[in-house]
């Protein structure tokens, strides 16, 4: 890859991150207000740390082993970092099965967002679909049966990399409704104790431990999406890194600002289902250019901004009057 290709791929991978992000965001701060300026401190430092050196450099890792097992945690980590053009073709050889699996997993986060999950309608017809939302289930598994389907024929391994995939959304989906729960009842435990005038009796420990799990749990839908622009780890550490740190900004200054833009997390839900769909072409061997997904990033988040930024100059016109 040239120059201009590595930074288009790393600030692709940033923004995506960044976007992806942006509920975690939401979540940190709420639970950080909560929480002594020690551990604000702590965390912001060291979580920071953890966020982008061991979660986002160890999943790619990880996955990578698991497309990857007859490389061992050794071979992979030569993989990860070495130019040795054997090692390189082994892993160019399994991608097809991480691909698949990659693809199939950003695809039903898709669907699951667009069917089920609440937001604010940004395109017509994302009302209607989202009042049939009994059809999810139906949706993901005639596209899952297709996919496999058609690997089958191709590659048995490929099949069971789609697998393997829709196997992941329901793992991680199941942890973040956990997740979500966990919250709800932290905060609600710690507005009862204040409205009782006591003290609430979980600890920060027991907090910044929960911001650290969430945040893994939240970080996967960018390291699996982050394969799609490359198979290059080190680009999609440095990507990824990049944008925790401006995930991190967003949760100390920025939160109430971020909220405001209403169709951001439209737009990181429109990407993850063209990257899903990227994954599974490029796992089925057609060849799609490496500029291609930064570049539709780019385009839709920054079609759903400018929505946002639509929408608040509406709101703002009437309080001027």
């Amino acid at each position: 890859m040239d120059f201009l290709a590595i930074t288009l791929t790393v600030l692709g991978l940033a923004l995506f991150e960044t976007i992806t992000s942006i509920d975690n965001a939401i979540i940190n701060a709420e639970v950080l207000s909560k929480m002594s300026e020690r551990a604000k401190r702590w965390f912001l430092l060291w979580g920071l740390i953890i966020a982008v050196f061991v979660v986002r450099g160890l999943l790619p890792g990880l996955i990578l082993l698991a497309a990857n097992p007859s490389l061992g945690p050794v071979g992979v980590m030569t993989a990860m970092f070495s130019s040795d053009p054997a090692v390189a073709h082994a892993v160019e050889e399994s991608s097809p099965i991480l691909l698949l699996g990659g693809g199939i997993f950003l695809i039903f986060l898709f669907f699951h967002w667009l069917f089920l999950e609440p937001k604010h309608f940004g395109i017509p017809g994302e009302g209607f679909i989202k009042s049939q939302g009994v059809w999810f289930f139906a949706v993901v598994s005639i596209i899952l049966t297709v996919v496999t389907w058609f690997a089958i024929n191709q590659d048995p391994l490929m099949a069971f990399g789609a697998v393997v995939g829709s196997t992941a959304f329901f793992i991680v989906h199941g942890f973040k409704q956990n997740a979500e729960i966990a919250e709800k009842e932290l905060l609600g435990s710690e507005n009862g104790g204040k409205k009782s005038g006591g003290s609430s009796n979980i600890s920060d420990l027991s907090k910044l431990l929960y911001l650290e799990v969430i945040d893994a749990t939240f970080s996967v839908d960018g390291v699996v999406g982050a394969f799609a622009f490359t198979l290059a780890v080190p680009l999609i550490m440095i990507g990824n890194g990049i944008g925790a740190l401006i995930v991190r900004e967003f949760t100390i200054r920025n939160i109430e600002n971020v909220k405001k833009y209403i169709y951001i997390k439209n737009g990181a839900m429109y990407s993850i289902l063209v990257l899903g769909v990227i994954m599974v072409l490029d796992g089925f061997g057609q060849h799609i250019p490496a500029w291609l997904s930064p570049l539709i990033t780019f385009v839709i988040v920054g079609f759903f901004f400018w929505r946002s930024l639509e929408h608040l100059k509406t709101e703002v016109k009437p309080a001027c009057r």
